[in-house]
């Protein structure tokens, strides 16, 4: 999974607590797990993917190697090793001629008085010109922060997936210094030294079928404007659902309730239930149906985020008992008492 951001993959901004990225870990271990999508192997290496983000972030200790270090934080230590070594040598081959700027000269195994740059620039080398979680090259600029912003939805929304024209308030590079923040050495003077300005943006977003509440959706590049030039940040969309006046939504099922005539759960029959879709589907219940029974619509629940798999459609028989009996129902039922006691 080489170049993948484990924050990204588990929709977690980098300065998320641990119990939102396990939080957002067991609900993505619950969408890709093969048991849940038998025989799709997309799902089954997304699967593979977000437990290995979430063995690393989940461990102080490697999480902050991987915030150091990027993709490559299992050799993080090791290529600090080398670089300060590197620093070294090469220290007595430029002091002379100014190469590199030292407060002193650096004793074995510590970084002594490199400057910063200096030290990340070798640091950068070792790592294949990249270092931090997210990939970033190692310079002064710094990637643009990510951006929350809750929307929200309809269950039947939710359903179908739908778009949404969203408006922001967020920072963009500065067109004068480019992001650099500086022009001609000096800072600014229409960013005043920041590298971005303030901008409202309207975006086109497009929301998935399955999200739910609570459910992040990434919106690559779309956050803050990042430092120096570099890459902005992700917005992440946060879904608020609203309860629908019908259907009660657990995890990818629908649950409904559905009035059925006394007659129809005595002797059986056939009974319309409403879906999400907007049609009805028949269902024929046997004779002496109890009150509450539930009977279990295969597939008819909520699309699974990020897969064709969906949910059921779970129907709760709610049994309407007759009112305004006429004097021959009355008898009917008189004469039902005498013969059926208890």
């Amino acid at each position: 999974m080489a170049g993948k951001d484990y924050y990204s993959l588990l929709g977690v901004s980098r300065s998320a607590a641990d119990k939102d990225i396990k939080a957002n870990y067991r609900r993505l271990a619950r969408q890709y797990h093969p048991d849940v999508n038998p025989g799709n192997k997309g799902a089954e290496q997304h699967f593979k993917e977000i437990n290995q983000a979430y063995d690393v972030l989940s461990d102080p200790e490697k999480r902050k190697k991987y915030d150091q270090y990027g993709e490559q934080w299992q050799y993080g230590d090791q290529a600090a090793e080398s670089a300060r070594q590197q620093y070294q040598q090469q220290y007595q081959q430029q002091q002379q001629r100014g190469g590199f700027r030292f407060t002193q000269q650096p004793e074995s195994g510590q970084s002594g008085g490199f400057e910063e740059a200096d030290l990340e620039g070798i640091f950068g080398d070792l790592l294949g010109g990249r270092m931090g979680g997210s990939g970033r090259r190692v310079n002064r600029s710094r990637q643009g922060e990510d951006v929350e912003y809750k929307i929200e939805l309809t269950l039947d929304e939710a359903f179908k997936g739908t778009m949404r024209n969203i408006s922001l308030q967020s920072e963009t590079a500065c067109v004068a210094c480019k992001g650099s923040g500086r022009v001609r050495g000096l800072p600014c003077s229409v960013c005043r030294g920041a590298g971005s300005v303030p901008q409202s943006k309207r975006l086109e977003v497009k929301i998935p079928a399955g999200v739910e509440d609570g459910s992040r959706v990434r919106i690559a590049g779309k956050g803050g404007a990042g430092a120096d030039g570099s890459s902005p940040g992700d917005l992440f969309l946060v879904v608020s659902l609203h309860k629908h006046p019908v259907f009660e939504r657990k995890d990818n099922d629908l649950y409904v309730d559905l009035p059925v005539p006394l007659t129809t759960a005595i002797l059986g029959g056939e009974v319309q239930v409403p879906t999400l879709k907007g049609s009805k589907l028949a269902l024929r219940i046997p004779s002496e149906t109890q009150n509450e029974k539930v009977f279990r619509l295969t597939g008819q629940g909520m699309p699974v985020l990020g897969s064709l798999a969906k949910g059921d459609l779970l129907v709760k028989i709610k049994v309407i008992l007759p009112s305004s009996l006429s004097t021959e129902e009355k008898a009917l039922f008189a004469r039902l008492r005498e013969i059926r006691p208890n």
